[in-house]
């Protein structure tokens, strides 16, 4: 017959007669959010694209001097060109993401489709020595990876009626914003803390929601300077500081001190969003009323 353990080590055993035994509770794990992550848009394509690249080196060692140097220039054109499309999708994705947004300067896509046509032509030739046939096959090669990958954008993207300078301005700023959040994401990862990682991608992604609320209303970028700016830069060097740290005690304290930051921090960019968010109701609001008051005096009574 069984019989229960009541032992001193026992979740209910006694070290003392009338002693209770001491207990220890265990912070609650964070649950990890994934809220506005995506897939990578062709991310099984890119990665064949980069084991593509590999395969010219299984067999350019076995070969003469000339044809091997020749297939490790085929290798390497598309590796580069893996690389450069990788590159392109992300620039592509975010020119797609943002209202207003420069064209990408360097069309990486398109680079990258003439780099895989050169290196499966020269991964061809080293084999045949046989040009016509090397041309002819890189060129199906990049035809293959603009189907496969499509163009860069070719074009500025804007909001009508809007002037250059007004256009520029807004994009530049939000590029400098990105560029501190990508800082930001940089220094949270020295911490080596998964958890705050989600938590700071959190923040990032409630100031996105800005970013997009200023692009579709530019007059909102007045009000939105300091945190695009002073605010974010504060931010980026409080997860500095914090990272190196922690990096070195991981001590909770600190830990939880970053995190109430945070919260903070995103409270504070969200009330702000949802301000410009009533503004524009407001302004939308007063734009009919005196509509409908000119339309009243013309006698055309508008219920």
């Amino acid at each position: 017959m069984s019989k229960r353990y009541g032992g001193e080590f026992s979740p209910t055993g006694q070290r003392d007669a009338g002693t209770p035994r001491e207990s220890v509770t265990a912070d609650r794990l964070e649950v990890p959010s994934f809220k506005g992550r995506k897939p990578m848009r062709h991310g099984a394509k890119l990665n064949m694209l980069f084991v593509l690249a590999l395969l010219p080196l299984a067999t350019a060692f076995f070969q003469p001097v000339t044809a091997m140097a020749v297939d490790l220039l085929g290798a390497g054109a598309l590796m580069l060109s893996a690389w450069l499309t990788r590159d392109g999708v992300r620039a592509e994705d975010a020119f797609a993401e943002r209202k207003v947004a420069r064209r990408p300067a360097i069309p990486r896509k398109i680079f990258g489709a003439v780099l895989m046509g050169a290196g499966v032509g020269l991964v061809v030739f080293g084999g045949q020595w046989n040009i016509a046939a090397a041309v002819v096959v890189g060129a199906i090669a990049g035809a293959l990876h603009l189907g496969a990958f499509g163009l860069d954008p070719l074009a500025d993207k804007g909001l009508e009626g809007m002037d250059r300078h007004q256009t520029d301005r807004i994009a530049r700023k939000i590029d400098e914003a990105e560029a501190v959040l990508d800082q930001m994401t940089d220094a949270i990862k020295r911490a080596r803390d998964r958890q705050l990682e989600t938590r700071v991608s959190a923040f990032e992604e409630t100031a996105r929601a800005m970013f997009r609320q200023v692009e579709a209303d530019p007059r909102d970028l007045a009000g939105a300077r300091r945190y695009l700016g002073v605010y974010l830069q504060g931010a980026r060097d409080a997860t500095v500081q914090f990272a190196d740290l922690y990096a070195r005690g991981r001590d909770p304290q600190i830990r939880a001190d970053y995190i109430a930051f945070l919260d903070d921090l995103e409270t504070n960019f969200a009330r702000r969003t949802r301000a410009m968010l009533t503004d524009d109701r407001t302004d939308f609001d007063i734009e009919t009323e005196v509509l409908r008051e000119r339309l009243n005096r013309e006698n055309l009574h508008i219920e």
